[in-house]
């Protein structure tokens, strides 16, 4: 396939992500030397390679769970020389691990965002000094549950995060 811009591409393989029920983030980049534009982009499964064995402090708390998994599902565009299009240069499907499941493909960072409606409705619940947490237990209550929200409690906290930090000093 020929993509006019890297980011067509990129979007490309996120969709195709989101319909096999698989999270995907960006890997590496080469870039010519001519020029310095990006000639090789590698977009991974999330679940790709293996995480360093962090250094484990005596004051440490909480484990962080096992993410990645040597999965060598991946996709990489190249750059067109006589052009400025972006080409598949490999694609390699095969998983190894179980792909999401349909009951949580609602998890996955592609199925997740906020609309309008969700900032509109944790602003409300922020003026009526509703946290976050407590605005997406509500918002769950109308939906009808966890599977219809498409959104998660950190969406949630990073939003109103985002929000107070812009009102920050002024009188709000």
């Amino acid at each position: 396939m020929k993509f006019d811009t890297l980011q067509q591409g990129i979007s490309f393989y996120e969709n195709y992500a989101r319909v096999s029920d698989f999270d995907t983030r960006l890997y590496s980049t080469k870039k010519r030397k001519s020029d310095r534009k990006i000639s090789l982009k590698y977009c991974v499964c999330n679940k790709e390679g293996f995480r360093e064995t962090p250094r484990l402090q005596p004051n440490c708390k909480k484990k962080r769970p096992i993410t990645r998994m040597g999965c060598n599902a991946r996709i990489t565009l190249k750059l067109i020389n006589d052009q400025d299009n972006y080409v598949i240069f490999s694609f390699y499907e095969g998983h190894t691990h179980p792909l999401t499941t349909p009951n949580s493909a609602h998890h996955i960072k592609q199925s997740r965002n906020l609309t309008l409606a969700h900032k509109k409705y944790i602003m409300d619940n922020s003026r009526a000094n509703i946290g976050a947490i407590k605005s997406y237990k509500l918002m769950k209550e109308h939906v009808g549950g966890y599977q219809n929200m498409a959104t998660s409690v950190t969406d949630f906290k990073n939003f109103q995060r985002d929000i107070r930090k812009h009102i920050r000093g002024k009188d709000a």
